[in-house]
């Protein structure tokens, strides 16, 4: 990957959190606790998930940086969303959590010296995995969630009869 394409992921990594909250505001807050099936996540989960999920990433971040080689941890990320009571966590909290979080990660990273871009650390899930594809994957992560929640409104329009 050249430098103006990563920089052009840089730049909408940076952008998530705007994109995600607009995205979200199409949404009536009274549908969030809304789950097309049992093993699907409402609104409020991948909320929530975000922020867990931006933790993650603001950890791994600074291990390519700081700790090349080093070891992250997986989690799983539908027992989270199943067992960390997402319906009583407060989701502009956890939209604020992410918004910090990101912020900081994009500050860090937008001026990083190319030779971290290759830089790897072991995910104890994925195996060796390298900062440009960290950058992918976290760049790719909200507009995947944004599909998400347009699949979650449309099953509720069509339980209520919208």
């Amino acid at each position: 990957m050249n430098q103006i394409e990563r920089n052009a992921l840089i730049e909408n990594y940076g952008r998530a959190y705007e994109l995600f909250t607009k995205a979200l505001k199409k949404y009536p807050e009274g549908m969030w606790t809304f789950k097309p099936a049992p093993e699907k996540w409402s609104i409020r989960q991948i909320i929530i998930h975000l922020a867990d999920s931006e933790a993650n990433s603001y950890f791994r971040c600074r291990r390519f940086i700081a700790e090349p080689g080093s070891k992250v941890l997986g989690y799983n990320q539908d027992r989270w969303a199943d067992t960390l009571f997402c319906n009583e966590q407060n989701t502009a909290d956890a939209l604020e959590l992410f918004r910090l979080l990101r912020k900081m990660s994009f500050d860090l990273i937008k001026n990083l010296p190319e030779e971290y871009w290759s830089r790897t650390v072991m995910h104890e899930v994925s195996g060796e995995m390298t900062m440009q594809r960290w950058l992918e994957i976290y760049e790719e992560h909200i507009p995947k969630h944004i599909g998400q929640m347009e699949r979650v409104f449309e099953a509720w329009k069509q339980l209520n009869g919208n």
